[in-house]
């Protein structure tokens, strides 16, 4: 399989795509360029994604290949099916598997990171600092240095929501005249019947990552979405989905569900009890968006389980868990009960002598 390269037009190194100014930079000649100009500059990489009628006579082929040739020293290399952006493990040069990126493979939409490596380094190592009991090793220098720049795979569905909602409120009011106390119950008939547009519900088409992980960095800003360009991914490491629509579906009809539940609930208004007899909210339509968007993304394997730690790439919005030693923590609870059992002989003693 080739691999699509950007060159420096001046000095022909390798470009990458820079999240704080939003080009691509070259780093030996410190050249620059906005998207817009490399697609006009490296038209013929841009166009190296085949046609939809190439895709489906090379599909069967390509799902299966799992060698690409480095163009910038001629190494072949071994890499997963459902990678599609990463660096050459000889050159190390940003690679891009073009091959894998074509027809239902290629997004629409791209986000480009807004944090550098620096920046997300910086997050973790201040979010890992705040953590008691964790292993030293999870807090070192070598572990934070695994963090990675992903763009993970995403499908993002605008949905028709029809809601259906029946239910009897009771408003209650007591008062006290005289010698009397009385009770006044209202009830009203609720009834909402309508149709909820939910835009832009993501969901992630990487079944390799965790789905509570990626809601967890949520949102992004979809006003800075931009059409597709593999210019993006320069410098990155990036996965095709290996999830479809039909398989991220679920996921996504139970959160424009909530979403619409939402939206009935709060319209109703205040009750002291509600007594709902319908509640249906049935998903009629739903039109969708495959997009790239930016994750730095860090694993750790301890005692047979893998943790996964995740910063939004655009927003800086951080999410993960990290593990948990037994032993120091044994050890810390030890200490303090023996210091609480000394502390304790020796206020005892001195009250009773």
């Amino acid at each position: 399989m080739d691999a699509a390269e950007y060159k420096c037009p001046n000095c022909s190194a390798d470009l990458k795509f820079d999240p704080v100014t939003q080009k691509l930079s070259c780093e030996y000649c410190l050249s620059s360029f906005t998207i817009e100009e490399i697609k006009q500059i490296c038209a013929d990489t841009e166009n190296s994604i085949p046609s939809a009628e190439e895709t489906n006579m090379q599909q069967d082929f390509e799902e299966h290949t799992n060698l690409f040739h480095c163009a910038s020293c001629g190494a072949d290399i071994m890499c997963d099916d459902q990678q599609t952006a990463l660096f050459c493990y000889y050159c190390h040069n940003p690679v891009i598997l073009a091959g894998k990126m074509t027809g239902a493979y290629r997004p629409g939409k791209v986000i480009g990171f807004k944090l550098n490596r620096e920046m997300a380094l910086d997050m973790f190592n201040r979010w890992v600092q705040k953590r008691m009991f964790v292993p030293k090793e999870f807090k070192s220098e070598q572990q934070a240095e695994k963090i990675t720049g992903l763009y993970v795979p995403f499908w993002v569905a605008d949905c028709n929501v029809s809601a259906d909602f029946s239910a009897v409120g009771k408003k209650i009011r007591h008062w006290v005249s005289g010698s009397y106390s009385y009770t006044e119950t209202k009830e009203f008939r609720v009834v909402r019947r309508g149709n909820i547009y939910v835009d832009g519900i993501p969901a992630d088409g990487e079944s390799k990552i965790d789905d509570l992980l990626m809601e967890s960095i949520e949102p992004f800003d979809y006003s800075e979405l931009k059409d597709f360009s593999m210019s993006y991914l320069s410098g990155f490491f990036a996965d095709k989905y290996d999830v479809d629509k039909a398989g991220v579906f679920p996921r996504i009809r139970s959160r424009a569900s909530q979403a619409g539940k939402k939206v009935i609930r709060d319209s109703i208004g205040s009750y002291n009890s509600l007594a709902v007899h319908v509640e249906q909210y049935n998903i009629m339509n739903t039109d969708w968006e495959y997009m790239m968007l930016p994750v730095w993304f860090m694993t750790y394997k301890y005692k047979d389980k893998v943790y996964e730690f995740a910063i939004n790439g655009q927003t800086g919005k951080l999410a993960g868990t990290p593990p948990l030693d037994i032993r120091m923590l044994r050890l810390v609870s030890l200490g303090i009960g023996a210091a609480v059992a000394v502390f304790l002989g020796l206020t005892g003693g001195a009250f009773f002598g």
